[in-house]
């Protein structure tokens, strides 16, 4: 499928190119995020199909990521989506990222810094700004629940550990386990970054609930300040 076909619609493409039948016929694995986006676009523009005006999003918008950071505002001006296909798309996404964060009905557990990075990476590798969050645990290394500590660079100024154990005494957690995302993509730790683990670290030797790792997010990617000797 060709994103020359600008004036060609999706009823007029053959049966087996269309990404509905495509997805009724073999599943919603084999589609592209063009595809996909057009399932969700429904409908084109004079002379631009649905899957070329997605083509077209995915190309010149940053793709996913953009779709991810953007405001219905921002959607809403390229030429053929507009305020409802725009609140279409972004409420697709939302639930896209409700999905990844559930676990599902069963307790989820965090054993390990991959399961940590599972549970964050969809919601944190697209956001433009560092967030940081708390991974509570129980126990068993149960999770309790995930919370928002900051909003911001990560520095001693931002960051304080009595911000990131408040949540943690409320909610009796064993143990936590910290993380934030670098907007660059890349999850190489910062001096900052290094120091304020520590910080932490200490600060919950003194509390009583131990930090045992923490996780910092790329696009993609991830690193475990624990596995990587840094604490």
């Amino acid at each position: 499928m060709q994103n020359e076909n600008r004036g060609i619609t999706i009823k007029e493409l053959p049966a087996d190119e269309r990404p509905r039948e495509r997805l009724l016929k073999y599943g919603v694995e084999v589609l592209s995020n063009a595809e996909l986006l057009a399932i969700l676009i429904r409908t084109g523009i004079k002379n631009e199909s649905a899957i070329s005006l997605s083509y077209r999003v995915i190309n010149q918008y940053e793709g996913l990521r953009f779709l991810a950071n953007c405001t219905i505002q921002e959607l809403s001006k390229i030429n053929g989506i507009g305020i409802a296909k725009a609140a279409q798309l972004k409420a697709a996404v939302e639930l896209g990222k409700r999905i990844s964060n559930t676990g599902g009905l069963t307790e989820v557990f965090v054993k390990c810094p991959k399961d940590a990075a599972k549970l964050l990476m969809e919601d944190m590798r697209y956001l433009k700004k560092e967030y940081m969050k708390a991974i509570l645990l129980n126990i068993k290394c149960g999770l309790i629940s995930i919370e928002d500590i900051s909003i911001g660079n990560l520095n001693s100024s931002i960051v304080h550990p009595r911000e990131v154990f408040v949540p943690a005494v409320k909610k009796s957690s064993a143990s936590i386990i910290i993380a934030h995302n670098h907007p660059s993509g890349d999850p190489t730790p910062s001096s900052d970054d290094i120091n304020i683990t520590k910080r932490i670290i200490e600060a919950g030797k003194i509390i009583g609930i131990e930090m045992v790792d923490h996780i910092i997010i790329g696009d993609g990617r991830y690193l475990s300040l624990k596995e990587e000797g840094y604490i």
